[in-house]
């Protein structure tokens, strides 16, 4: 078979204890996940969960115990950084009920949603898409994928961030409005899930602005650290 141009190279995540490499499906984002950073945003309650892509090359792999770097991206004036547990599906399915969906999950990583706000804003205020806002370049550093048998107790876990040495979100997963197997639930009645999935799900209350020379280190308890600088 032969192309018009060659075909991008597949993104891959390292896996915790393997030489192996998890190729990237799809990237899905759950919004309003928590019910304080809800609050901060304007919005109350447990609302339906919804759900919104970013491109799979907009993800930023950080191989473990090194920093990453993205550039601050342009239009902008008011990055965002928001840390999330991110879940990585190894068996696809469709309509897979909260009880059997813990069976889907292959691993689990730390991930920034990084958020043009002040686009993301206006879009809102014009009741149009709000993807310039979210699915940009370089919007998804990750770091690596922790197996699920390895990972602990991830429902409880604490997750933080901190920005130059100073925490600014800082929260459990227990908090979740719609937990994880909740989620791909609500996720698999829309989209048939494939191995290969990403999940991020949701930030916790915190959410701020980061400028150029700002590093940002993110742990989820059990999953390691995660840490990126904006150049």
């Amino acid at each position: 078979m032969s192309f018009v141009f060659p075909p991008p190279a597949t993104v891959s995540m390292p896996v915790v204890g393997t030489t192996e490499r998890f190729p990237v499906h799809r990237v899905y984002c759950v919004g309003r996940n928590y019910e304080e950073h809800a609050k901060e945003m304007g919005f109350t309650g447990r609302e339906p969960p919804f759900f919104f892509l970013k491109p799979t090359d907009a993800v930023v792999v950080v191989e473990a115990g090194q920093t990453g770097t993205i550039p601050y991206p342009s239009l902008t004036k008011n990055l965002h950084h928001e840390i999330e547990l991110v879940v990585a599906i190894g068996k696809g399915g469709k309509d897979i009920k909260a009880a059997d969906a813990l069976k889907h999950i292959y691993g689990y990583a730390v991930g920034l949603d990084m958020t043009r706000r002040d686009l993301q804003g206006e879009m809102k205020k014009q009741g149009r898409p709000w993807c310039i806002g979210k699915a940009y370049d370089h919007s998804a550093p990750i770091g690596p994928i922790t197996p699920a048998a390895q990972a602990g107790d991830v429902a409880n876990a604490e997750l933080y961030l901190q920005v130059n040495g100073k925490d600014r979100q800082r929260s459990h997963v227990s908090k979740l409005i719609w937990n994880i197997a909740e989620t791909i639930e609500h996720l698999s009645a829309a989209w048939e899930l494939q191995p290969g999935d990403l999940i991020y799900t949701g930030t916790p209350e915190g959410v701020a602005a980061v400028v150029s020379g700002d590093t940002m280190v993110s742990e989820v308890k059990g999953l390691g650290t995660l840490t990126v600088k904006v150049t």
